[in-house]
């Protein structure tokens, strides 16, 4: 069988393998969450959903990424240390979702998996990048995302309908760039994130937990380092800031605000744009169509970006009016 039939071959059944094992094991760990209480409980201010909910969805589409990803790419170094850093991820949320971490040392953990990506060789190294700013830059930007996803997971479907638009847009640009070891990776990773999303839109049945969104993070924060933007275009390292627009804004948005309001950026609070429009009166599956309808466009813009179709000047306008829009909506 020839190499060029071959490969949509192992796309296909990455993403049919990944989607197949988390449907079956989120319902699991559904039971396993409710026989050992790991639930999460309504608060009354952010926590506002109307029973007590499951965790563990996290373990469940990261065992499935797991599975359809040992069966379609080969163990590499590199691939080792990152295996590694997602791991580190998901036992620190796991460890936050059953006794609650202190902000210091939920940071360690993410620190250590940064540091697990980066000896991976998952860092700037192109044009202008490629001297000693490099690896501080890439070091912020994955705690940052990591730290971006724990955030936005404030609604049913949410991050995982962000992080499923997010990479889908990587696989794609993957694709085009014919970059088929990420493109594998990216469809056992869709796989499982779409499967859980079944479970998880409006009214939840389970949740990601701290597990979850930290490793969909750091997911998300190394995939860009893994595609040669620079063999293609010298400004490709804009498009993965496009293309996690939201999770970015909603990280800075909450900074912001909660700064303005002197309350420490780490203390949970009210603030998410989400629970924002919540308050305006928009309906969760109303949340999730704007973000899908936003994220569309992002995917659009960055591929369009990316390839040289659309010019740079003419994404600074499309960004302005985007944060524009953005903006209105919430607080207009």
């Amino acid at each position: 069988m020839s190499q060029e039939l071959l490969i949509p071959i192992k796309l296909f059944f990455s993403f049919t393998l990944s989607f197949l094992v988390s449907f079956y094991l989120v319902p699991v760990m559904c039971d396993v969450a409710f026989r050992l209480n790991i639930l999460d409980v309504p608060d009354g201010r952010v926590k506002k959903h109307k029973q007590p909910t499951p965790y563990l969805g996290g373990v469940a589409l990261f065992f499935a990424f797991i599975v359809s990803l040992s069966l379609t790419l080969p163990f590499e170094n590199s691939m080792f240390f990152f295996l590694i850093g997602s791991t580190i991820l998901l036992f620190v949320g796991l460890i936050d979702d059953l006794v609650p971490f202190k902000p210091y040392q939920k940071f360690v953990g993410q620190v250590i998996a940064a540091l697990c990506f980066l000896r991976a060789g998952f860092y700037l190294k192109t044009h202008f990048f490629n001297n000693y700013w490099g690896l501080p830059i890439s070091f912020f930007w994955m705690v940052m995302l990591i730290n971006a996803f724990n955030l936005v997971d404030i609604m049913d479907g949410l991050a995982t309908l962000l992080a499923s638009f997010a990479t889908l847009s990587f696989l794609v640009i993957s694709l085009y760039f014919q970059q088929y070891t990420v493109a594998l990776l990216l469809t056992s990773f869709l796989g499982a994130l779409i499967a859980f999303f079944w479970y998880n839109r409006p009214e939840a049945k389970i949740y990601l937990g701290d597990a979850g969104s930290l490793f969909i993070g750091g997911m998300l924060a190394a995939i860009p380092f893994m595609i040669n933007w620079g063999n293609y275009t010298i400004h490709g390292y804009i498009s993965p800031l496009v293309i996690l627009a939201i999770p970015l804004l909603e990280i800075a948005q909450l900074v912001v605000i909660r700064t303005w309001k002197k309350i420490p950026f780490y203390h949970a609070s009210s603030d998410h744009f989400a629970l924002y429009l919540r308050r305006k009166g928009w309906s969760k599956n109303k949340i999730l169509l704007y973000c899908a309808a936003l994220s569309a466009t992002l995917l659009i813009c960055s591929f369009m970006f990316t390839i040289g179709v659309l010019p740079f000047l003419l994404l600074v306008v499309t960004g302005g009016l985007f944060l524009l829009v953005w903006f209105l909506v919430l607080f207009l």
